[in-house]
């Protein structure tokens, strides 16, 4: 048996642009294609798809699944990985809804509140580790002190201004821009700016931090959530400006 790109986007809840992506990037490759440029996918692609889906639901990034679909990473590290990151997620969001569920019943009853009970969960310092690890302490505490520094409004209007670039990503790659575009080109600036608000970043650490955005789900869905794909055209089109614009 087989099915058609739509019949197989519709069954799975996906579309068809997405399973052209996936078959970009060799993640899915159709079992034939039809005279009409129609592609269909028989048994074994649907099998391979089913792996795709469950592990994207599991929140692995695509270069990630690419190579446990390969062969070229075991798939129980991956998942263990994974594991830990969302234990480490579902930890915070008990401490958040806690701490929603504090703060309604001491409004209802007028009692006082207390601010450790509010603001429990929002807590930028769970990246202390990693941050620290990748680009030493003197960039974590840097960034700490600039990020403690700020207002609520200017906190706000820091994410504001990175949700308007998530979605102007989203946009150019539904639009199909290339990396070096000069759309893509205008919006890595901008993302460079948005990157540089501590301190000026050079061109090693933009490549980095932005190839993160594929290589590790929890900063990659930022972007694809706006497109599929978008975390990757991110990534090329910061490499671009970086190596143009850039210095280490």
């Amino acid at each position: 048996m087989e099915w058609s790109i739509q019949d197989i986007a519709k069954k799975a809840g996906t579309t068809s642009r997405t399973l052209r992506h996936y078959g970009e990037l060799g993640l899915l490759t159709p079992s034939r294609v039809g005279g009409n440029g129609y592609r269909y996918y028989d048994q074994d692609a649907l099998v391979r798809l089913q792996r795709i889906l469950l592990l994207r639901e599991l929140g692995l990034g695509l270069p990630a699944i690419a190579r446990i679909l390969d062969g070229q990473q075991d798939t129980a590290a991956a998942l263990r990985t994974h594991l830990s990151l969302l234990e480490q997620e579902r930890e915070r969001m008990g401490r958040l809804i806690a701490s929603v569920r504090t703060t309604l019943h001491k409004t209802e009853k007028g009692e006082e509140l207390m601010a450790e009970e509010i603001l429990d969960g929002f807590d930028h310092t769970r990246y202390e580790g990693e941050v620290t690890e990748r680009w030493g302490r003197d960039a974590y505490e840097k960034g700490d002190r600039w990020w403690r520094s700020l207002s609520e409004s200017e906190r706000k209007e820091f994410m504001g201004r990175h949700e308007d670039i998530a979605r102007d990503w989203g946009r150019a790659r539904k639009e199909g821009r290339a990396p070096d575009s000069e759309e893509a080109q205008a919006l890595a600036r901008r993302h460079y700016e948005w990157l540089s608000a501590t301190s000026t970043v050079g061109r090693s650490y933009v490549i980095g931090v932005t190839a993160m955005y594929v290589d590790d789900p929890r900063f990659g869905r930022n972007y694809d959530k706006c497109e599929e794909g978008a975390a990757v055209l991110v990534r090329d089109a910061m490499k671009v400006f970086a190596e143009r614009h850039l210095t280490d």
